[in-house]
């Protein structure tokens, strides 16, 4: 073995090794970065995939918020639309028991007006039968006088001429 640690021929081998090592280790380094780099492409498309998904569920998601946006709005307007019902239901109801407690209130006031002016009536007829009984007796007192008159002057006419009876006639 002559000058130093390695003869030559050793020294050839260990280059070869050392040489074919390398080569075999590029090549493997080469593999590993072709493999890392369609790994790394495949997770590219991956992601791409994953990131347009996500689009599409945002844009999914928009659509589901604006159509519940819709719906609150609709349901709010239902709403809306059943109170002022409700209420204008409720007035009409309020309206129509009004109505029918005035008319019963003014058929009660009519009653009361027919019972008095009924009594009323009645009053009136009594005072009509006292005073056509009170003129019925003046009648018949004055019919009674007038006749005691008509006797008298009978008995007064056959006294006196005829043409002064006729003139007591005509003056009466």
């Amino acid at each position: 073995m002559g000058n130093g640690v390695c003869s030559r021929k050793q020294r050839k081998i260990f280059q070869s090794l050392l040489f074919i090592t390398v080569v075999f280790g590029l090549i493997y380094g080469g593999m590993v970065s072709y493999e890392m780099h369609k790994q790394l492409k495949r997770t590219e498309a991956m992601a791409l995939k994953y990131q347009q998904h996500q689009e599409s569920l945002s844009a999914q998601l928009q659509v589901v918020y604006e159509h519940r946006s819709r719906l609150e709005k609709s349901l709010q307007k239902e709403r809306l639309e059943h109170k002022k019902a409700k209420e204008d239901f409720l007035l009409f109801k309020l309206e129509s028991q009004q109505s029918v407690n005035k008319e019963k209130n003014q058929h009660d006031d009519l009653k009361k007006q027919y019972y008095e002016l009924q009594e009323q009536h009645q009053a009136q007829d009594q005072d009509h039968s006292k005073v056509l009984n009170e003129h019925e007796q003046r009648f018949d007192h004055l019919q009674q006088t007038k006749e005691l008159e008509i006797s008298k002057l009978k008995g007064i006419s056959s006294a006196l001429p005829f043409t002064t009876l006729w003139y007591l006639f005509a003056v009466f």
